[in-house]
């Protein structure tokens, strides 16, 4: 639909950005940090670009205060950041390692003292490794209990201090990594474990969100959510059932487990005809349907096209993590649908398609399904970027990408979404987790690479130009 004018975005907008504990924070084993599956896979040859790590990554631990001033200096409303379960538990249970609460006490006071709302995120991917030691991590329903006591423990300590929180970052993409392709830790590809550690996932969820309500009565939970919206390749039927399949399986068996106590009809027969369903005990829907989230946060890059795939077909295959455009293989599951590249889009050196109105379809999708807030928790380009003389980053690419990003965000609204915010992936430049430090994303470049650097902060003109949104809610994009 087309609209007349647009309203302004409203003043309590949260225009912010983001980032992940693993892959900004460094400091892995300072003051009391247990270590976490990453710290332990990417020392793993040939697991990540160039042997890359989270080891110091861009020094966020040491350079904190810093960074939070550059954010000031922008006029960040938000920064979404995660906290570290082995900082908190260095064993994932047991005794409190006071000093990670510290740190993030810490962090959190600066950015309020600076009128920079935090936007807490309880778990982005970095497992303790002593609970995937000792019972296999999300395989086993013993880390609901361990993940309710860590999280429980970040909500008395914060509660009065944070409102907004995500329990689960990318829950789909994350675990479809770590049991489908084997690229996340534990590198496993079974899709029935995949689906039984999702489905424990689902309840810690649930478990975290009940207690956050009794912890944080005024505040506001929801998971993160990697949304890439199915296109059907062509109105052929067969590639209408493909896109059916894709947004069932990939999108919608998440957030109807999340928001619905749920899961698709279709999805679930198939998989039990399969044998590939998770055990589902007595409690266990319930515990869903009472653990819904206040809002879906919704991390968009990219939609996906798809195409009928018929059995003996194409399987699953890994991402281009190398930047070498036009790389990425078509990648499925026989007898439910595969990829196809949709010939309307350009996409970016990681083959990512670059669709600003696949934003507002998102959205607008999210919001009527679900009928809850929304808020953009990542969206961003991950480029080549280039420091020339005079410390300059012209990465007007990237400009021109949030640009059309935001201005879809603005589009949905006036379709009728209510949307709580936007947080840029990412405010600094960070480690990509397969990718290494290639893959640009930040606002701030900082200067290192994959055998190391300065670290020193310079800011891009996306930067300042994401500076002038905000200070003009919007209306200067």
């Amino acid at each position: 639909m087309h609209h007349h004018k647009f309203n302004d975005f409203p003043s309590d907008f949260l225009w912010g950005a983001a980032s992940a504990a693993y892959q900004v924070e460094g400091g892995w084993n300072a003051d009391g940090k247990g270590p976490s599956v990453w710290d332990l896979f990417t020392k793993l040859p040939g697991k990540t670009f160039e042997g890359s790590n989270g080891d110091v990554a861009v020094d966020h631990y040491h350079r904190m205060e810093e960074d939070v001033a550059l954010m000031a200096e922008m006029g960040l409303k938000a920064y979404r950041f995660s906290v570290s379960w082995p900082r908190i538990y260095p064993t994932g249970r047991g005794e409190v390692n006071e000093a990670g609460l510290a740190f993030y006490e810490k962090l959190i006071d600066t950015l309020l003292a600076h009128q920079i709302e935090p936007v807490l995120t309880l778990y982005h991917w970095d497992l303790p490794q002593a609970l995937q030691d000792e019972y296999g991590g999300w395989e086993d329903r013993r880390i609901i209990e361990d993940f309710e006591r860590y999280c429980v423990t970040l909500y008395q300590r914060f509660a009065g201090k944070v409102k907004y929180w995500v329990s689960l970052n990318e829950q789909n993409y994350n675990l479809t990594n770590a049991y489908q392709l084997g690229t996340h830790p534990p590198a496993v590809q079974d899709r029935k474990r995949f689906f039984a550690a999702n489905h424990i996932a689902f309840l810690a969820n649930a478990r975290v969100i009940k207690a956050f309500r009794q912890h944080v009565p005024n505040g506001l939970i929801g998971p993160s959510f990697a949304y890439s919206p199915a296109y059907p390749a062509s109105c052929d039927p067969k590639d209408m059932l493909a896109y059916e399949n894709a947004e069932e399986f990939n999108n919608l068996w998440w957030l109807d487990a999340y928001c619905f106590g749920r899961y698709p009809q279709a999805a679930l027969a198939y998989l039990r005809e399969n044998g590939e369903a998770p055990e589902i005990l007595p409690g266990d829907m319930e515990l869903l349907r009472e653990g819904t989230p206040d809002y879906i946060g919704v991390n968009y890059y990219y939609t996906l096209t798809y195409t009928d795939n018929p059995l003996g077909g194409q399987t699953l295959q890994r991402i281009n993590t190398t930047g070498k455009k036009g790389t990425t293989p078509s990648s499925g599951i026989p007898g439910l649908y595969k990829t196809a590249p949709n010939p309307h889009l350009e996409t970016s050196n990681w083959d990512w398609a670059i669709d600003p109105t696949g934003m507002r379809i998102a959205l607008r999708r999210l919001s009527s399904r679900y009928g809850l807030p929304l808020m953009i928790t990542e969206n961003g380009l991950g480029e080549f970027d280039k420091l020339e003389a005079g410390d300059k980053v012209n990465d007007a690419y990237r400009i021109d990408y949030l640009r059309s990003h935001v201005k879809a965000c603005q589009e949905a609204m006036q379709d009728g979404v209510e949307l709580l915010g936007y947080c840029a992936w990412s405010f600094t430049d960070i480690l990509s987790w397969l990718n290494g430090y290639q893959k640009r994303y930040g606002f701030v470049y900082v200067e290192r690479d994959e055998q190391g650097g300065s670290l020193r902060r310079i800011k891009k003109a996306s930067f300042h130009w994401y500076s002038q949104v905000i200070a003009s809610q919007g209306k200067q994009l």
